[in-house]
């Protein structure tokens, strides 16, 4: 034998001459092979400007000098061109690239990863770096969780499971827009599930608010008021009066104004309105209460109008209303009333406007 068998490296003979020689030749083969990098993967033939040492995977199509060497490592050295056929196995890295390659037995390939199980890491960053504050950091556009069917050894189920500490503490996923928050919901500062949404990042608002022993919902920010009149108020015969509802038992969002004794929609949508005319005063029978909601001080809302046309009975007979008008942010809703035949008081306290956005 003249040769190892792996890297056919050559042996110095007992009767050789010129010893060195063959020595010295192993040893470029070696300089060649250990710690094999190459420049480039790509090139079918020799580069125009080329140095000792540089090194090549030859692409298909090999031409010129590099002819007939296709997936060899072609090496510069002694202003020649050496070839050395991989044998499988044999990792490169290509540097222009900067991905290591493998020889599978017939061509190079980007190896696999083979990496089972990865234990107690301390960073993780994917697309970006990791840092002690977000120890696991991700930038990317896409990501998909999929349960591990039953066929491979799953369950077919997939719960996402995340835990804190103690009640007082905060699980949540914070949701933003030029890193600055706009949503976030989880168990943020108790054990009840919430949402709280925010315009600036500073200021924020609850929105949904989950009773975790009842189940019970609730809407802190939804527009919704119940308010009255803590006075009689007397209209006269045919005209149709704004009642002075002036004070509110309930106003979420601010939205009824006791001032103008009317409520503004905060927001667009569908609201739900609903009223009660207490009568007061002396002409039984003869007094016809009506009642009726106004739209922007002017348009009656279809559906609301209502009269009494039996008996009236004082502060015994009332007059319900109730509606569902849409609207937008800014309209207007007031209760008016007015007797048709004779005048009257509605009545205080019981005199009374109430409603919520329900869409």
């Amino acid at each position: 034998m003249e040769e190892s068998a792996i890297l056919k490296l050559p042996f110095i003979m007992p009767s050789q001459a010129q010893k060195h020689v063959t020595h010295n030749e192993a040893l470029l083969l070696l300089d060649n092979i250990v710690q094999l990098a190459v420049l480039d993967r790509d090139l079918a033939e020799p580069p125009a400007t080329v140095a000792e040492g540089d090194r090549y995977i030859v692409a298909a199509g090999a031409r010129n000098e590099w002819s007939g060497r296709e997936g060899q490592v072609a090496a510069f050295q002694d202003a020649a061109w050496t070839f050395l056929a991989p044998r499988q196995g044999w990792r490169a890295w290509v540097a222009d690239e900067e991905t290591m390659m493998v020889w599978d037995g017939s061509r190079w390939i980007v190896p696999e990863p083979q990496i089972a199980e990865l234990q107690n890491l301390t960073l993780l960053g994917i697309g970006t770096e990791a840092d002690s504050q977000n120890v696991f950091a991700a930038k990317l556009n896409r990501a998909l969780w999929t349960a591990r069917a039953s066929g491979e050894g799953g369950d077919g189920n997939l719960r996402y499971t995340l835990n804190k500490e103690g009640e007082a503490d905060v699980l949540s996923l914070l949701m933003q827009s030029g890193w600055s928050g706009r949503a976030e919901l989880g168990l943020i500062g108790s054990d009840d599930f919430s949402l709280k949404v925010s315009g600036d990042g500073g200021n924020w608002s609850p929105s949904i608010e989950v009773n975790r022993q009842s189940g019970i919902v609730s809407l802190p920010a939804l527009p919704r008021f119940k308010a009255y009149t803590d006075f009689d108020n007397y209209v006269g015969v045919g005209n149709w009066v704004k009642i002075a509802i002036n004070n509110a038992e309930y106003n979420g969002q601010n939205g009824f104004k006791a001032q103008n004794n009317r409520f503004v929609a905060p927001a667009d949508g569908t609201y739900l309105f609903g009223a009660s005319l207490h009568y007061k005063g002396d002409a039984g029978s003869a007094a016809r209460m009506g009642g009726r909601l106004v739209l922007n001080g002017t348009n009656e809302i279809r559906g609301s109008f209502g009269e009494i046309s039996g008996a009236h009975e004082s502060q015994a007979t009332t007059l319900w209303l109730s509606t569902v008008a849409p609207l937008s942010a800014g309209d207007s809703v007031e209760l008016q009333g007015r007797f048709r035949e004779a005048d009257g008081y509605f009545a205080a306290d019981h005199t009374a406007f109430w409603g919520m956005k329900i869409g």
